[in-house]
């Protein structure tokens, strides 16, 4: 949203939460308040998770002309309450209101109704950016950490790993939200002239870890480490614009780099932004050489971690969780035969193809083995990585399995990597993490997650 680094930001270290009287930083401008000045109607459906403490930190007085969807970092996909112990309230929102009339509706469809709702009354004369943030595959709470309608579950009975099977189902409907949404664009005849992202934000929650079922493999570790199971993330660009599509994309991206990009692909000049984000929308396009040649995973001084990726060469120092999830977690899912048809034969698939886009067999067929990761074997005469006493390298072009540590045959790398990591410190904010207060308990708010911090002085003034 802002293109910048955490470490710019002060919000490096862990996630909000919603009883912190903080949010992203006020002064910081957001993607949609960029693309408004260039004309668009800017809407979000689903999570937000930047802050609402005060009302100034919600979507609509960021940028955004209107929000439903929620505001903390996760909740449940019935109920639409979200628990953080020892807290626990409803947060489902339109603007700033809650929406207790949403009760028992499935999230993942709540928020597809209202995107294609607003595509469908949506003023062509005009250009629309609409970030739709699905809950899914999210953890829910952990009463019911994997929500799924049974009869999508059922679905799934090939798979006997019960939490796989859930998570199948909540990520069908992920499925089935995105060919709608594509549809909707096909009916209001905006699809020949959009450009649809789907991106994840960070890598899976895997083995049980945050209560899921996600897998990263061959990719080492889970969300919330720097492995690349943690920060290489799955995402797809499609549009008529694009000069060159149907191909898999080897450019190397960071998630910041959205913002410049989209700015140019919707006519506007980056160039002048003080942001880390690179432009790469000529790059993407064209299919050329991308302008990145580095990325920050993230350096956070509380848990002690950093890792950067300089060309082919990573470097990691420290370990979350005490190294409790720095191994590799499946399963691989390319034991099953892939339905080639069931693609093709697609809502999304037929809704391109009405715009001359339409994929064969051999074309997915190609795609999906040119996306494989394929990793070397284990070079057991290397030593093991352990980075909670002393820096790791890997060749992550040739090796994105982290299997292989180079540590000790490329120490001009490391040091080199390392200065980097210095030069990024040194630029690097406080991270801005604040103590729980305790007037953000949702049950002095009618048990909703609410923005506290507009009434805890009228509270004061009534108890005087």
């Amino acid at each position: 949203m802002t293109g910048k680094y955490p470490i710019h930001t002060g919000m490096q270290h862990g996630v909000l939460k919603g009883a912190e009287p903080r949010g992203l930083p006020l002064h910081e401008k957001l993607l949609p308040e960029y693309l408004r000045e260039l004309g668009y109607s800017t809407h979000i459906v689903g999570k937000w998770h930047l802050g609402f403490y005060k009302k100034e930190y919600t979507p609509t007085y960021r940028g955004f002309d209107t929000h439903t969807g929620f505001w903390t970092g996760h909740h449940d996909y019935f109920d639409h309450t979200a628990v953080e112990n020892p807290y626990w309230g409803l947060d489902m929102r339109r603007g700033m209101e809650p929406a207790w009339d949403l009760h028992g509706q499935y999230s993942t469809d709540i928020f597809t109704k209202e995107a294609t709702g607003l595509i469908d009354k949506h003023n062509t004369s005009r250009p629309m950016f609409l970030y739709l943030a699905h809950a899914a595959v999210h953890s829910g709470n952990p009463y019911n950490p994997l929500p799924a309608p049974d009869e999508e579950v059922a679905k799934f009975n090939n798979i006997f790993d019960y939490n796989r099977r859930r998570f199948a189902g909540m990520l069908s409907k992920l499925d089935q939200s995105v060919g709608q949404v594509v549809e909707a664009l096909h009916k209001k005849d905006m699809l020949r002239d959009s450009i649809i992202i789907f991106s994840t934000d960070n890598g899976g929650p895997a083995a049980g870890f945050n209560l899921n079922a996600a897998s990263n493999w061959p990719l080492r570790g889970v969300k919330n480490t720097l492995w690349e199971g943690g920060v290489r993330g799955a995402g797809l660009i499609w549009s008529p614009k694009l000069v060159r599509p149907g191909r898999v994309s080897r450019q190397m991206l960071q998630i910041t780099d959205w913002l410049p990009t989209l700015i140019t692909a919707a006519g506007g000049d980056p160039s002048n932004l003080t942001i880390d984000g690179i432009d790469l929308w000529n790059a993407l396009s064209e299919d050329t050489e991308s302008p990145r040649a580095s990325v920050l995973h993230n350096i956070d001084d509380i848990y002690g971690t950093s890792a950067i990726t300089v060309g082919d060469w990573k470097l990691i120092q420290g370990s979350t969780y005490n190294g409790q999830w720095d191994g590799w977690y499946g399963p691989s899912g390319r034991e099953w035969v892939y339905d080639v048809d069931n693609v093709i034969g697609s809502t999304a698939a037929h809704a391109v193809a009405s715009v001359g886009l339409g994929i064969t067999t051999e074309a997915v067929r190609m795609l999906r083995e040119n996306a494989m990761i394929k990793c070397p074997p284990r070079n057991d005469s290397l030593p093991v990585c352990k980075p909670l006493e002393e820096a790791c390298l890997f060749n992550v072009y040739q090796d994105p399995c982290e299997d292989n540590n180079l540590v000790r045959q490329f120490p001009t790398i490391v040091r080199k990597l390392q200065d980097e990591l210095k030069k990024f410190s040194s630029s690097a904010l406080l991270p801005g993490n604040l103590p729980w207060d305790s007037k953000g308990d949702p049950s002095l708010w009618d048990h909703t997650w609410n923005n506290f911090g507009d009434y805890i002085n009228v509270r004061v003034n009534a108890a005087t």
